[in-house]
Order: structure tokens, then sequence, then C-alpha cells
């Protein structure tokens, strides 16, 4: 018996020499990058997020905005035109987790920063229709009310700084006042205003 029958007629065998290429391929693509600048150094120029950024960072997250938005432009022209600049692995370093994603009930919004007034977003978060008429989006009107104690967000970026963003001792300390007394909704748009900023938007 030749020894690929062997192979394929030993369910178990079989499998095992599948996981091992799998593995060998996967490896080739993946390791490489660890040791890439591009994909590990941050983009010129980027400073890591204020403490107001970071609570509005976990209220998007919170409230499931990563669910319906990706945050991850494509190389593609259909893209770019749309949305702006595709996105880079350097514009991401310090973010934990990535919010990357693939689902797009609604916009991408890795280049909304900028793109539209504080306003506007405002408008948009507490009821899309607002703004958007034909808009599914939920509305937020909560996030008007709810206030920022700050009494965690130190510990937020002393978290962000040991997994390697670059936050200063001053950052740190003064990450409370930053925020408290602010609205959810504050935060929000702030964190919103943010993306993308880091590479100009091209359109």
């Amino acid at each position: 018996m030749k020894s690929h029958e062997i192979v394929e007629k030993n369910v178990g065998l079989l499998a095992l020499f599948m996981v091992l290429a799998v593995s060998i391929g996967g490896l080739t693509q993946i390791v490489p990058l660890f040791f890439q600048d591009v994909v590990n150094d941050p983009v010129a120029g980027m400073k890591p997020r204020p403490a107001l950024e970071v609570e509005g960072r976990d209220i998007y997250i919170r409230e499931g905005c990563v669910g319906c938005h990706s945050q991850m432009i494509r190389p593609f022209r259909a893209e770019t035109e749309r949305y702006g600049h595709y996105s880079v692995a350097g514009e991401s370093v310090w973010d934990h987790p990535f919010l990357w994603g693939s689902k797009r009930t609604g916009p991408d919004l890795a280049r909304v920063g900028g793109r539209y007034s504080d306003d506007w977003h405002r408008a948009h978060l507490y009821n899309p229709r607002n703004v958007v008429p034909e808009s599914k989006m939920p509305a937020y009107p909560w996030l008007v009310e709810n206030k920022l104690d700050g009494k965690d967000t130190a510990a937020k970026l002393n978290a962000l700084r040991a997994l390697g963003t670059p936050y200063s001792d001053a950052d740190i300390a003064g990450a409370a006042e930053a925020v408290k007394g602010k609205s959810e909704m504050d935060a929000l748009v702030a964190y919103l205003q943010g993306l993308g900023t880091s590479i100009k938007n091209k359109r």
C-alpha cells in the first residue's frame, strides 16, 4: 500500500497532517509581522488618547457600537473613496482591544473624526432620526444624563501604560479631574472626534 493511501484511509493521521500544514502556513504569514516596524510602531506624530476619549471608547464598547460599525478601511478604491485613507496597523498599536470589526450595519467610523461637528454627533446620538431620517441606529438619550465620576479613569490609563501606551505620570494623575462631571455623551463624542485623526483624511 502506498504511503498516501495509508494517510487517506486513516482519518486521524489525515487530520494530524492537515493541522500541521495549516499551522505551518499560518505561522509563515503571522510570525514575520511581529518583527516589522510598520506593524509595531505608532504612526508618526500619534499621541495617546486623552482621558475623556478613553472613557468614550469604553462607552462605545459598552453600548455595542462595535457590533454595527467597523473601524477598518480596506485598501480598495470603493472603500477609500467613501471613507478616506485606508487603515494602517500603526494607528491601532495602543488599542486594547482592537475594534477593527467587519460588520457594517452602519458606516465605517475609522475616519469619522472631524467630519461632523460636535453638535451633529450629539443630535445624532440623542436620536439618529433627527439628522438621518432613514437611520436604523438606536437612540442613546441616557448618555446626556449619565455623568462620569472619574474614579476608575486613572486605573484605566495605568493599565494601558502597562500594555505599552506612553502615558506620563502627569496624564495619569490628572485623569480623574479631566473627566469628572463630564457626561457620557461628552466622552463618546470626544472619542468619535478623535477617530482617524492620526492620518490626514484623504477623500
